[in-house]
């Protein structure tokens, strides 16, 4: 075993920083810099060499290591690998050039949605300055556990086409910084002992994994098919695990996209109460109303649904709700003023003129509008291609054909200037990732290079390596 003092100069590749280091690792393999079996420099050694965050490095080695460029030993470092295919310094990926030769050197992303402005940008310039002309003495003050009620009473309006619209009030909500914060928030409220058992979909959100090692759990995968998580599982992952919290997404399971049936939520839900576990429903994707009952609607005793406006008003507020069980909204709320005091009130401010005003509502049909026209042409590009879809989501979830594998498909595309997101990111460590990818849209770009990219992503799926093992 030998180390290196490997040190890419990352001013030379455009990009953010971690792709520019997943470049120049492929780069240094290719050419032979980096030899099989070399022990590469810690994380915190290299991004101090570089002048870069340790972040950003374990990001690169993580992508390295997913794509088979890399090994990693537990207590020993990370290794170039010895096992995967190796391109010569001249062999080309492909025999032809796929890129449009009158496109720009931008890179469209297509890992997370991106939102079009559909009239955010001036609703929430109007809200901050009517909040500003009302500035006081409150603003010098703690937000408390009741102040937020205001706030709370208004976005009720969210919930309006949902069943359990009626069943709620302010009293069961809980105000969050965005969908993440309230996975955490409710695993703060449910979690107890020294090492509590969290089930989730076996492809699933990350945030799920990360909000339960956050919170000391151990994390447990449950089998999947067409209608999401299995019911036979869950009860057979309870009886050898145990478990007190299960993470579901039954109206857009994320990355694949399905949906859960009316039989198959009150079969999960008769598991839950069987083992009395308490239910995380993600909703932050919030697909058009599908008519279907939410879990919070057939089982408010152990429901905790979690929505934000995220995917469809603004990420950047950093905006999210929770609709806790019965009776348990002030317990949430008292977690959460334990953990962050509550949202910060500029925040509420704004957030309650613009649902007051009716702009909330109306920006949200707007943005969902704009999505699905951009997710029809997204459909019809890839005509007979395998892909998972609902009307008005905001990702396809793709089934590579034969040729292609998800972490090469992934890397090629990200060189053709598109980046999107490998099945194996939604896996646990120990996983298996089916060979498919999940495709984001793109609201916030420009209309003709967003459908470029679309067009490369078809090129690529029709020109497939013929000389990569299957």
């Amino acid at each position: 075993m030998t180390d290196t003092n490997w040190k890419p100069d990352l001013s030379q590749i455009s990009g953010p920083k971690y792709l520019s280091l997943v470049r120049a690792l492929r780069e240094g393999v290719r050419r032979g810099d980096l030899h099989p079996g070399v022990r590469l420099p810690t994380v915190r050694d290299l991004a101090w060499k570089l002048g870069v965050t340790p972040g950003t490095v374990a990001r690169a080695y993580q992508i390295a290591t997913q794509e088979g460029l890399l090994e990693a030993a537990v207590g020993r470092g990370t290794f170039v690998s010895t096992q995967s295919r190796r391109l010569g310094p001249t062999e080309p990926l492909y025999r032809q050039p796929l890129t449009d030769p009158d496109d720009d050197d931008g890179v469209v992303d297509l890992r997370s949605p991106q939102l079009p402005d559909v009239g955010q940008t001036a609703a929430l310039a109007r809200a901050m300055a009517e909040a500003a002309a009302e500035l006081g003495r409150k603003y010098l003050e703690y937000p408390g556990l009741r102040r937020d009620r205001d706030c709370r009473e208004a976005v009720l309006d969210w919930f309006g086409n949902c069943t359990m619209r009626p069943m709620i009030g302010a009293d069961d909500l809980v105000l969050t910084h965005g969908g993440q914060n309230g996975i955490n928030i409710v695993l703060q409220c449910c979690l107890r002992g020294d090492r509590p058992v969290v089930l989730c979909e076996e492809l699933a959100y990350p945030g799920f994994r990360h909000a339960a090692r956050l919170n000391r759990a151990e994390v447990v995968p449950v089998a999947l098919d067409e209608e999401g998580m299995v019911p036979a599982a869950l009860d057979a992952a309870c009886r050898r695990y145990g478990g007190q919290v299960v993470c579901v997404t039954p109206d857009a399971q994320n990355p694949t996209a399905v949906r859960m049936g009316h039989e198959r939520r009150l079969a999960l839900i008769e598991v839950a109460r069987r083992h009395d576990l308490q239910i995380i429903e993600d909703d932050c994707y919030t697909a058009p109303v599908s008519g279907l009952d939410s879990l919070r609607a057939l089982a408010p005793e152990r429901a905790w649904h979690v929505t934000s406006l995220s995917k469809t008003i603004s990420a950047g507020m950093r905006f999210g709700i929770v609709v806790a069980p019965e009776g348990m909204g002030e317990a949430g709320r008292l977690t959460a003023q334990h953990s962050y005091f509550g949202l910060p009130r500029p925040v509420t401010d704004i957030i309650t003129r613009i649902f007051a005003s009716g702009e909330a509502m109306r920006l949200r049909q707007a943005a969902q509008e704009e999505m699905a026209r951009r997710l029809q042409v997204v459909v019809q590009s890839f005509g007979d291609q395998d892909i998972c879809w609902q009307p008005g989501l905001s990702f396809i979830w793709l089934r590579l054909p034969t040729g292609w594998r998800a972490s090469t498909f992934a890397r090629v595309a990200e060189g053709e200037g598109v980046l999107l997101r490998s099945a194996d990111e939604y896996v646990l460590h120990d996983g298996h990732a089916p060979n498919a990818v999940r495709i984001a849209l793109a609201g916030a770009v420009p209309e003709e290079r967003f459908q470029r990219a679309i067009r490369r992503l078809v090129r690529l799926l029709e020109n497939p390596p013929g000389d990569l093992p299957v």
